[in-house]
């Protein structure tokens, strides 16, 4: 029997340890997500190439936000893992992503 590889989320995979999560992913051969904030690529040049080659590496790209739960738990409905690679200044958003995987109720926390 053929083990099924985990679908992944990732959140903040643009930032700078993100985006090694997101590929290392992706070249493992794991259906890979990535969480981007709405308008992150016409605000951020570098972001909008990071986004796209995440795109043509396989990379499912999301749109949605920390700060909006129904995106959250919309994104995290599609998949098994979620990784959180969220800057410093946002740690305190773990909670809304802890709340939106217990909402999903398929990520095991």
């Amino acid at each position: 029997m053929a083990s099924q590889k985990s679908r992944i989320l990732v959140i903040g995979g643009t930032g700078y340890i993100g985006k090694f999560i997101v590929s290392a992913s992706a070249r493992a051969g794991n259906p890979t997500f990535v969480l981007v904030r709405e308008g992150t690529a016409a605000a951020d040049q570098a972001k909008a190439k990071l986004v796209e080659d995440f795109k043509a590496s396989g990379v499912t790209v999301v749109h949605g936000d920390l700060n909006d739960h129904r995106s959250l738990v919309n994104a995290i409905k599609e998949v098994d893992v979620v990784i959180s690679t969220v800057g410093g200044l946002q740690l305190g958003d773990q909670i809304k992503i802890i709340a939106a995987i217990k909402e999903a109720g398929n990520v095991k926390i």
